[in-house]
């Protein structure tokens, strides 16, 4: 069904039309991440910020905007490419920028609070707490303009370019600053320092954008745990970390919240409890993945392209699974730790202390399918590389299953993994480079409505670099409900 156009957040799947979405341009702070640094700041690689944008973010901006906002693109589109404009349509500081209340600009939401000279102060003082810095370079930072304060606040920059602090280039993930669920929003608790600012611009804009009025009581926080700062540091699983990328609203009354490098046993456990409090879910399955960098999140192992369809990472499906067990003499010898095991624990609300133990993905995503989501269709899974060795893990490393859902079977992925788009084709899907995509949208020889069983391909040499997809550079705010 549709959505109130007063609503400003409603999530309750991983596929219903798209409506709203939290987005946030590459900045030139992504332009400043030097080799020694790159790790610290979750970076593998250092990246080229102009191809970034120009030849690969803009056409994410471009084909979230005819789908979600047409009327913001439609017609201008030789105006926003045009090389005299120097890309200001794209730019979030600048009067030409195409601010849409559809495909949301974090960075917007930062300056508009900034306006407010009590918020100015106290997130200049919260910053400059943060990053060491001066109290004369805190009352310096409150007199800026908002726009250029919230420039700063994400770049590190000053405008005479002078760098103030690091900047934080993983804002473009807005998938990790909070998810919505229903009409709630659960804010992140970044296990990196890293992400430590973006956490707090993040809690400032939900917490004071007039976007969100009305929503205040329902932003749920996680606490840390009690005295948790007397703990030693072989008691860091009691941390409470907990980031978006770990959390899927995969139906109205489900939520999956991933245990991983990122996101903490001590979080999920937090999440479950306020959430069947709130009566938000009935049920909530846990899925521990190994505390690996390759995986980070659970979305970088498996997303949601149509009810019975999914896109994973084969390592973790039932036939591999069956194929290490079957040899019990090389499993003892290889003997995992136990962070490298998938486990899947399942809890209903009614009766939490007796969890329902799932032995791999495709039984999870399996059972969401048909029982939650009332899928008669045979439920199928897209494997990473088309399940072939080296190409699963390779492409997955670049984001194979880290895809974002405009509308139910209509995905957008990187332009680099080339078998797990044959996988797509030889599933029935069509494929299709953004470049025409968007030529057939604005000469009206297609519309976002008649778009169906796509997987649009967007160019992806040095975004991949970043270690993310669009479903880690998406935050979505509004989601139709799934029809049935």
């Amino acid at each position: 069904m549709g959505i109130n156009h007063s609503t400003q957040i409603h999530i309750t799947s991983e596929i219903g039309t798209l409506r709203s979405v939290l987005v946030h341009t590459p900045d030139s702070g992504l332009g400043k991440v030097v080799p020694s640094k790159a790790q610290d700041w979750l970076f593998e690689d250092i990246v080229h910020l102009d191809t970034i944008r120009r030849k690969e973010y803009d056409y994410y901006t471009k084909l979230l905007l005819y789908f979600l906002d047409p009327a913001k693109i439609k017609g201008k589109l030789s105006q926003a490419d045009d090389p005299e404009n120097n890309r200001n349509f794209y730019k979030p500081e600048h009067p030409d920028f195409f601010r849409s209340d559809k495909v949301v600009e974090l960075q917007n939401l930062l300056a508009d609070i900034l306006d407010n000279t009590t918020i100015r102060e106290k997130l200049s003082a919260s910053v400059c707490a943060i990053e060491n810095c001066s109290y004369l370079m805190q009352k310096a930072l409150a007199q800026l303009e908002p726009a250029i304060l919230a420039k700063v606040f994400i770049t590190g920059s000053l405008p005479d370019k002078t760098m103030i602090f690091p900047p934080i280039p993983n804002f473009i993930f807005t998938r990790d600053i909070g998810i919505v669920i229903k009409d709630h929003i659960l804010l992140n608790k970044p296990a990196k320092k890293a992400r430590i600012r973006e956490a707090l611009l993040a809690k400032y804009i939900f917490y004071n954008h007039p976007l969100f009025s009305g929503y205040q009581h329902n932003i749920i926080e996680l606490a840390d745990t009690h005295r948790h700062f007397l703990m030693p540091r072989d008691g860091e699983e009691k941390k409470v970390t907990l980031e978006g990328g770990d959390v899927m609203v995969v139906s109205p009354d489900h939520l999956l919240v991933g245990v991983s490098e990122r996101t903490s046993m001590e979080a999920a456990h937090q999440v479950i409890t306020i959430l069947f409090k709130k009566e938000l879910v009935s049920k909530i399955s846990v899925v521990k993945i190994p505390r690996k960098r390759d995986y980070m999140h659970i979305d970088t192992l498996f997303t949601q392209v149509k009810r019975n369809i999914w896109v994973m990472l084969g390592a973790f499906s039932k036939a591999t699974i069956r194929q290490e067990a079957a040899d019990p003499v090389q499993r003892i010898l290889d003997s995992p730790k136990k962070d490298d095991s998938l486990r899947i624990i399942q809890f209903h609300k009614n009766n939490t202390d007796k969890p329902v133990y799932i032995d791999n993905l495709e039984d999870l995503l399996t059972d969401i399918s048909v029982n939650d989501l009332k899928c008669n269709d045979k439920v199928q899974f897209i494997y990473s590389g088309n399940n072939r060795f080296p190409y699963d893990s390779r492409e997955q490393w670049t984001d194979s299953c880290n895809l974002l859902a405009l509308k139910e079977g209509v995905v957008l992925g990187y332009d680099r993994n080339d078998k797990t788009t044959d996988a797509f084709r030889e599933r029935g899907f069509k494929i299709i480079e953004a470049k025409d995509m968007i030529e057939a949208l604005e000469k009206g020889a297609i519309t976002p409505d008649k778009v169906e069983n796509t997987l649009i391909l967007i160019p992806s040499a040095e975004l991949s670099r970043a270690r993310g997809g669009f479903h880690c550079m998406s935050m979505p705010l509004v989601r139709d409900d799934i029809e049935g």
